[in-house]
């Protein structure tokens, strides 16, 4: 099994495990908190009961997501599924804001309504402190997953469950305070949970958008890219060098600038060796292209097209038609630099050991049979 194979096999199996245990959890304290929150007269903890229920909501669009991200590249999906944990993670932002406007706007109509105002009893004091604990937990547990296998998608819904201890500390608070006779503070708790939500909800999104309209790699991280490529023997330099994410892995693609004499069978092996180096050093980069240059066609100026081999070999044949030695001809090799052909002529070794023959004559007579041609550089002769 190739390491690619098990690394998507791993993210799978995490974003199983958390989202199922996540979601059991999450189910559990979202009805304790909003019966308790009723029973014992706590508007903040209902609202945190009801962000416990976006958890959950949360844990069932990941768990979807992640089948769907796990599958295999097919004919619709040729660079595969990777982008549906993208998709997932902004529909989870919209999802958290959507849940801190309504929080947010029911707490402020009853801070402007005092006969609205909730007293809270010790039973919402008890369960918001033991929710604190129990989604601190969460936290650490799924991102823990999140890290072994790279996953943005569960590291979202780890902070998901972060933002969901950090509103039961605010909620722990607001009661506390409501009940040591500061009636508004656990309408401000609510509203303070909110505002916590709709940042964690920000942040997601934010994400999410960088990723659906292809942002590339950080500039750190673009600088050991760089130097794994320059590392790899025959590669002098790179140009138009691209990246971007994709469901917390990255594909690149970039020109390599070799030695522009090389065959084209040890420019592919150049290639291929880039490709492996990186998809080793550098952890989230799974998928390259390699485009072989001869020289740098950043800087090259673009002039007019020239004729591929069967056009320009039925241009020489008829430019050196009148010089018999040409005919002997075994090999032509071309060579597109600077915007013109150079031709590289291989003769047979007998007929440099003819009597009377001269290969620094008929180089230029070859060369001078070109001159109309602008298509064509420089002419080299071969023996052998």
């Amino acid at each position: 099994m190739s390491k690619e194979n098990q690394t998507q096999i791993d993210r799978t199996q995490a974003v199983t495990r958390t989202a199922v245990g996540g979601a059991i959890v999450n189910l559990l304290l979202s009805v304790l908190k909003v019966v308790v929150g009723q029973l014992g007269h706590s508007q903040a903890l209902i609202a945190d009961g009801i962000h416990s229920l976006s958890d959950l909501l949360s844990d069932l669009l990941v768990l979807i997501a992640g089948h769907h991200a796990s599958q295999e590249a097919d004919r619709d999906h040729p660079y595969g599924h990777a982008r549906y944990e993208t998709v997932a993670t902004l529909a989870l932002g919209f999802l958290l804001f959507g849940v801190a406007i309504g929080i947010g706007w029911d707490a402020a109509e009853r801070l402007f309504q005092p006969e609205e105002l909730l007293r809270p009893e010790l039973s919402a004091l008890v369960v918001s402190l033991f929710s604190i604990g129990v989604k601190e937990w969460l936290y650490w547990w799924t991102l823990g997953y999140a890290k072994r296998v790279k996953s943005d998608l569960l590291r979202a819904n780890a902070w998901h469950h972060r933002s969901d201890a950090i509103s039961s500390i605010v909620v722990f608070i607001g009661v506390l305070g409501t009940m040591a006779g500061l009636p508004y503070l656990d309408a401000i708790a609510a509203i303070l949970v909110a505002v916590m939500i709709a940042k964690i909800a920000w942040e997601l999104g934010w994400e999410a958008t960088n990723e659906l309209v292809d942002t590339g790699l950080e500039a750190s991280r673009l600088k050991d890219v760089t130097d794994t490529i320059c590392s790899v023997g025959g590669v002098r330099s790179i140009h138009m060098l691209r990246t971007r994410r994709s469901g917390g892995r990255a594909s690149a693609d970039v020109h390599v600038l070799v030695d522009p004499y090389v065959s084209v069978s040890e420019g592919h092996m150049v290639s291929v060796l880039v490709e492996q180096r990186l998809k080793r050093q550098i952890a989230e980069i799974t998928d390259v292209t390699v485009h072989i240059d001869p020289e740098d066609d950043e800087t090259i100026p673009a002039g007019p097209l020239l004729p591929l081999r069967a056009e320009a070999l039925a241009i020489i044949a008829s430019a050196w038609s009148a010089i018999p030695a040409a005919c002997e001809r075994e090999r032509v090799v071309f060579h597109y630099l600077g915007g013109k052909i150079d031709i590289d002529v291989y003769l047979p070794i007998s007929a440099c050991l003819r009597k009377g023959w001269d290969p620094s004559g008929l180089r230029n007579e070859l060369q001078n049979a070109l001159a109309q041609e602008p298509a064509f550089g420089r002419v080299r002769i071969y023996y052998g």
